[in-house]
């Protein structure tokens, strides 16, 4: 689809062993509020990855850190064999990391195409020859293709969601980092949204998934990571992290805000 994508597809020659992303002894503390402690993470070639836990377990702090804008007051970030942790967000994005939010943040004043190709002129830093196509392409996948001449603002939410992930896509990443896009969303819906994950992971992009709505993430993972109180309290295969006792403790123990 794009050119880092289209790579990865035709030419990976790699496992999902090889660590694509990693964060190595990731805390963050504001003052004595400790919110991540020594979170081990990593995510290979063309894996899904879901983040799971109750409110306030770190789950968005993580991926933050991960992104760049928020930076660990400990660990290391390894992206593609090299330490980024000093690096800003949007190097870290020309590097190959892409991040949708959880509440959409379209560009105001400007039309879905727009959108799209401010991520591949900023975020890819594709030359102008190729960014009409990339963006249609990217458009296509995303199912927004006849919405290419609407404003951004007069979306619904289901586009809006898929504009989030269009414009992400567009940065070319080879990881993208996605915060509860399915929230809000009906279960046919949702299920159009995995199909589009799941097209991208053919891509041989790698998916860091943070979801509320379990089963949409178990149609589409290889592992799943439970957080609570800013610790992974569990991880592995998806039928066994969610039977693992400490993460019902998480979830039906504890009273939470």
């Amino acid at each position: 689809m794009k050119p880092r994508m289209a790579t990865a597809k035709n030419t990976m020659t790699s496992t999902r062993n090889e660590t694509v992303l990693a964060g190595l002894g990731l805390s963050k503390h504001y003052g004595d509020l400790q919110v991540l402690s020594q979170v081990e993470f990593s995510v290979g070639v063309s894996e899904a990855i879901g983040v799971v836990g109750p409110n306030g377990a770190g789950k968005t702090t993580l991926l933050s850190v991960l992104a760049g804008s928020v930076k660990p007051s400990a660990g290391t970030v390894i992206l593609n064999g090299v330490d980024v942790t000093c690096l800003r967000p949007e190097m870290r994005c020309r590097r190959g990391i892409g991040r949708a939010f959880q509440i959409p943040r379209p560009f105001g004043g400007m039309t879905v195409l727009e959108n799209v190709i401010v991520g591949a002129a900023y975020g890819a830093r594709l030359p102008h020859k190729d960014l009409y196509k990339q963006c249609v392409a990217v458009l296509e996948l995303c199912g927004l293709i006849d919405l290419a001449n609407r404003r951004a603002e007069s979306l619904g939410l289901l586009h809006r969601k898929r504009l989030e992930l269009a414009r992400s896509l567009a940065t070319d990443p080879r990881v993208l980092l996605l915060d509860e896009i399915g929230g809000g969303l009906t279960d046919a819906e949702a299920a159009e949204l995995v199909s589009t994950v799941k097209q991208v992971r053919h891509l041989g992009v790698s998916i860091v998934w943070i979801e509320h709505v379990v089963h949409i993430l178990l149609q589409v993972v290889d592992r799943l990571i439970c957080m609570d109180a800013g610790r992974v309290i569990a991880e592995g295969e998806p039928g066994e992290v969610l039977r693992d006792a400490a993460v019902a403790d998480a979830y039906l123990g504890k009273s939470r805000t």
